[in-house]
């Protein structure tokens, strides 16, 4: 897969739930990880970053969004539950991108958003856990950078050898 992605929160307050995207950034292969003006104690996430991450990928700790800078040519997609943002079905991700989610109990500032160029949003009747939709993007990222053969028409994985496998295995079970 060509590219890299990074993702980050501006504002989050919860460590579990801080700990709990950056263990999923690592584990979806992300190049860097960044917080803005996190209102928790960056240190006490270590202990729920259970495959520490820290020492995987660069972490990058801003205290306000003047600081904040991407690497060039890396396009900063913000990911908020609002009305004009584009659902992330009909999303095609840019092969350098930044992912950035706001804090759990409110939005990305509007600073952060007028710099997004793009928006994006998980289309659900409501917002969830900042961790849970970070990896929902990642996993979307993932599906629809082409690293995986596209689905098959018909249900089943695309190898038509298992599918028969199991065809052949119910097929005995039947006949005990």
């Amino acid at each position: 897969m060509r590219g890299f992605f990074g993702i980050g929160v501006e504002g989050i307050s919860k460590e579990r739930n801080l700990g709990n995207l950056v263990r999923s950034a690592h584990s979806f292969g992300s190049s860097f990880f960044f917080a803005i003006n996190p209102e928790l104690d960056i240190k006490k996430v270590r202990s729920s970053d259970t495959s520490g991450a820290y020492d995987h990928m660069p972490f990058y700790d801003y205290e306000s969004f003047e600081e904040f800078k991407l690497p060039k040519r890396c396009a900063l997609v913000g990911v908020e539950f609002i009305e004009d943002s584009v659902e992330l079905p009909s999303f095609k991700h840019p092969a350098q991108a930044a992912y950035i989610l706001g804090p759990e109990m409110g939005n990305l500032s509007d600073e952060v958003l007028a710099c997004c160029d793009h928006v994006i949003k998980i289309p659900m009747k409501f917002c969830i856990n900042v961790g849970t939709a970070g990896a929902i993007v990642m996993y979307d990222r993932l599906i629809s950078m082409g690293r995986f053969a596209p689905r098959p028409v018909k249900s089943g994985g695309p190898d038509v050898k298992m599918e028969e496998h199991v065809h052949n295995l119910r097929r005995i079970k039947r006949r005990s």
